[in-house]
């Protein structure tokens, strides 16, 4: 006798295997839907990064070879030389030699994700409270999700920065770099005054005993001795010793000779005076030392005061061509001694 078959049973039954069926190749929502968009996310994010580490890599002109590019990215060298060939289709990178580069689509390709990634890091630095150490693997998750238009407002929103928290350039949106003539602090002469203008982010514990010991962005250094172990220095004229090793992970700019003369705040400035800047001091730190650096305030530099406010303040100031406008508490920060030049006009 065949067996009985409940039709209610099975009327359950089929439906769940119908929801089962749908749950899994449900077209927007479905398991395997989201398993293709997670995979196909991925390999976009993997693709952008090999499009930014060809960018670093081959910044000096260098071809970059499929193993190097497998050693970054934690791939076998097999899938480096596939995601290689993929991004020589989509004409993103062009041979040379043995090597790889980028073409030109992909420089404006690597410059996208390059600005997204320090624009990350300016908004973490000056707007959360998150320690400079994680600054940049924070970024690097979050620079694949940030389009274009939201770059932007980001960019709008910070003041459109020039330069990331480190010191490196933010390429506009048209890829372009702010450019300025650098050295690493290894090559900075003795007793010869530069501006640190980048500190490396990497690796996280060099740039975490850099931050240490005091090593500034902006920081006027003038490097007083060294030995094969440690070099002595002095920021903003404070004295800090620092491992020879680390010298390479500090970017300075050299700085006319440091102005010296009878010491002021640029807030002592009256209308249409004018004196150069001497140090920047220690007590302005982060977002504002940043937002100085973007702005030229930096040893040597002329700054006339322009305009005072009905109130007294702001302060409008000439900074290099630039009108800009400083509370008396940022003026204070600005140490200056009085301008050569215009003492010589006076007296002519």
């Amino acid at each position: 006798m065949p067996p009985v078959i409940d039709p209610a049973a099975a009327l359950l039954a089929f439906a769940a295997l119908s929801l089962g069926v749908a749950a899994l190749w449900w077209p927007r929502s479905g398991i395997i839907a989201r398993v293709q968009r997670i995979l196909r996310l991925t390999e976009r994010v993997r693709t952008e990064d090999a499009v930014k580490y060809l960018y670093h890599a081959g910044s000096d002109g260098s071809a970059v070879r499929a193993e190097a590019l497998a050693g970054a990215l934690a791939l076998r060298p097999a899938r480096a030389r596939e995601l290689l060939t993929t991004l020589v289709a989509r004409g993103l990178v062009t041979t040379v030699g043995v090597g790889f580069a980028l073409t030109e689509p992909g420089r404006r390709d690597a410059l996208r994700l390059v600005r997204a990634h320090r624009l990350l890091e300016r908004y973490l630095a000056d707007h959360t409270g998150v320690a400079p150490t994680e600054w940049h693997e924070l970024a690097e998750d979050a620079e694949h999700d940030l389009t274009a238009d939201e770059a932007e407002a980001l960019a709008a929103r910070l003041g459109n920065p020039r330069f990331d928290p480190h010191g490196d350039p933010i390429p506009t949106a048209d890829g372009e770099l702010p450019s300025a003539p650098v050295i690493l602090l290894d090559d900075l002469r003795l007793h010869e005054p530069g501006t640190i203008v980048h500190i490396e982010d990497e690796p996280p514990e060099a740039f975490a005993t850099l931050q240490q010991v005091g090593v500034v962005l902006g920081g006027t250094v003038v490097v007083r001795a060294r030995d094969p172990q440690q070099v002595e220095m002095e920021i903003d004229g404070r004295p800090l010793r620092l491992p020879r090793l680390l010298e390479s992970a500090v970017s300075v700019r050299r700085s006319v000779a440091i102005p010296t003369g009878a010491v002021r705040t640029l807030a002592s400035l009256q209308p249409a005076e004018s004196a150069r800047v001497a140090r920047v001091a220690l007590a302005c730190s982060g977002a504002q030392r940043r937002r100085l650096l973007d702005l030229g305030v930096v040893p040597g530099t002329r700054i006339t005061a322009v305009l005072r406010s009905a109130g007294g303040d702001p302060v409008a100031y000439d900074v290099r061509g630039a009108l800009i406008a400083l509370r008396r508490q940022q003026a204070e920060w600005i140490e200056v001694v009085a301008d050569a030049a215009q003492a010589n006009e006076r007296s002519a």
